[in-house]
């Protein structure tokens, strides 16, 4: 890069507009020099290294992609694998998907309708055994729902886990002995039983013969994501393997609702037309009121009381509660059922609960993926996943640690 930048270069690189530029210009703050030889008005990139040192972090350089091509054919066992958003992920980083288990039979039917060639074993994970996969797959993956430990000694140990689909995972990974595994899991799990309930998953990971990396957070909307939701991501690595797991960096670059429904940089076309659940009148009624980034909060006062009941006297923001969302913002959290009380995601202009087509862009699924069962199964199924976007940059850490592997062990 040159030494100096210009407004636009300098805006666009610390993610300020050139409004804030000008401004800090006047106070002070980032003071603008000629360039000798044609006399504009530019920023040496000294200065603004030195001043920006702190949110110019390396780690998320926009030159930074978490992109790299995998050296052999990679292979993955999915467990709890629901309609695939993890699975699409990690197909689009470059691994091969060996073998796919879900209990919910609308989830397997999107799966097989869309993958016909991927192994979809459809049930309880209690009635599989994985063995014929020992030492044949690079990695397992897993979403297993958060679960209570009991606990019966101070060291919770695989056996003290049974009934749980905690205990499966494990169970899982032990059988196949993958180098790597990586369980994803909501956020609460870090505090779930003032996080003895994630104490209780890495001892018995230690157990089984995994090392397990510090625990992270991810953030959807710094993977390319339109949308705020966040995933605890559990590491293991094998214990006869020296090498330090890195999670993928976040990117600078934050997408909107805009960017996930209208062409552009994230899909190359308007999102298509598709059905999806409506608002009773009551609501509509409401939602009408409220404008874009607004709430409940944005009602005149005699609605609100009427609108949220009993809620209304209790602490606490309640943000999501008839919520409109903007174009320029991410969207909330999805859920797995669009109209329900008091999780609200209005469409910004229409009063009305995202579509099926819509729910799948903002969880960055390709338009082509589609969802079996009924709209409400739709909804469920995308309602659960882990965003395709989020589970790809997953799948280019995990290629980056499986290429350094196969490198050591030759």
């Amino acid at each position: 890069m040159n030494e100096y930048m210009t407004l636009s270069e300098t805006a666009e690189y610390i993610g300020k507009s050139k409004e804030t530029l000008r401004r800090w210009d006047k106070e002070g703050k980032l003071t603008a020099v000629r360039e000798p030889m044609s006399n504009y008005r530019v920023y040496r990139k000294s200065d603004i290294d030195t001043l920006f040192a702190d949110f110019l972090d390396d780690d998320i350089q926009e030159t930074v992609s978490n992109y790299v091509e995998p050296h052999n054919e990679y292979t993955v066992l999915e467990l709890f694998a629901g309609a695939g958003g993890l699975a699409v992920g990690m197909e689009k980083a470059g691994l091969k998907c060996v073998a796919l288990n879900e209990i919910d039979k609308w989830a397997c039917q999107t799966l097989r309708n869309n993958r016909p060639n991927w192994n979809v074993l459809e049930g309880d994970i209690k009635s599989f055994s994985f063995s014929e996969y020992e030492n044949k797959v690079d990695v397992v993956t897993g979403g297993f729902p958060c679960q209570a430990f009991s606990y019966a000694g101070k060291k919770l140990g695989l056996a003290d886990a049974r009934g749980t689909l905690f205990y499966e995972f494990a169970r899982v990974v032990k059988e196949v002995n993958p180098p790597i595994c990586i369980g994803e899991n909501v956020r609460g799990l870090l505090s779930h039983e003032n996080g003895k309930t994630l104490q209780g998953m890495i001892s018995i990971l230690d157990e089984i013969g995994y090392n397990v990396v510090p625990v992270q957070v991810l953030k959807a909307i710094n993977f390319n994501v339109p949308q705020k939701r966040e995933r605890l991501i559990l590491v293991g690595i094998r214990k006869d393997i020296d090498l330090t797991y890195e999670y993928p960096k976040p990117y600078k670059k934050i997408y909107n609702l805009k960017d996930a429904l209208k062409k552009g940089d994230l899909f190359d076309s308007d999102v298509p037309k598709s059905e999806g659940s409506k608002y009773p009148k009551s609501k509509i009624d409401v939602l009408k009121l409220v404008p874009q980034k607004g709430y409940w909060r944005d009602l005149p006062l005699d609605i609100q009381k009427e609108f949220m009941g009993g809620s209304f006297h209790l602490g606490g923001g309640k943000t999501g509660i008839a919520r409109r969302i903007g174009w320029d913002e991410p969207c909330l959290t999805l859920t797995c059922s669009p109209a329900q009380k008091q999780t609200e995601r209005c469409h910004p202009e229409e009063t009305r609960p995202f579509t099926v087509r819509e729910y799948a862009r903002i969880q960055t699924f390709p338009d082509d993926w589609k969802f079996e069962g009924s709209i409400a199964q739709q909804y469920k199924q995308i309602g659960n996943a882990v965003p395709v976007n989020l589970g790809k940059e997953v799948g280019y850490s995990i290629i980056k640690f499986l290429n350094s592997y196969y490198n050591l062990s030759k």
